[in-house]
């Protein structure tokens, strides 16, 4: 389904019947689920203002992975490739995260555009991830700035 928001620099089409989210991190974008009760599938469109600033995706992503392994969960990179969404190009990773008997699935691109960096998130059970990955290329190819 088309969704657009005044207050987002983009476009985008999601899947149906998923409900939106507030995380409460006061992030600027989108945060969605499949369903209403854990575990879900959740994506999340995010974006900062670069406000004039330079952006090294790179250094976007280190911040990224302390602040997951600051939680104490273990991290390990999975792939890592360059990869461009709505004509916005970036780098894009995969991940395998485990806390306990848990463990996840992430992909996480970072884009570097004219005004906003750009953070798209996918996140699920390993089971249920190769399923819920399709659908996320789905949704990123909706995308438009």
């Amino acid at each position: 389904m088309p969704f657009s928001d005044a207050k987002l620099p983009f476009r985008f089409s999601h899947p149906q019947g998923w409900l939106g989210v507030d995380l409460g991190d006061k992030t600027n974008g989108v945060s969605m689920v499949s369903a209403k009760t854990p575990p879900a599938t959740m994506i999340r469109l995010l974006f900062v203002p670069k406000n004039g600033r330079a952006v090294n995706v790179t250094q976007e992503f280190g911040g990224f992975e302390q602040g997951l392994k600051s939680t104490g969960v273990t991290l390990k990179t999975l792939t890592s490739r360059a990869a461009s969404y709505g004509g916005v190009s970036g780098t894009e990773r995969e991940y395998q995260i485990a806390k306990g008997k848990d463990t996840l699935r992430m992909r996480v691109w970072f884009g570097n555009g004219a005004k906003n960096l750009y953070s798209f998130q996918l996140t699920d059970t390993a089971a249920r991830y190769a399923s819920a990955n399709a659908l996320y290329s789905k949704v990123l190819s909706t995308v438009r700035f």
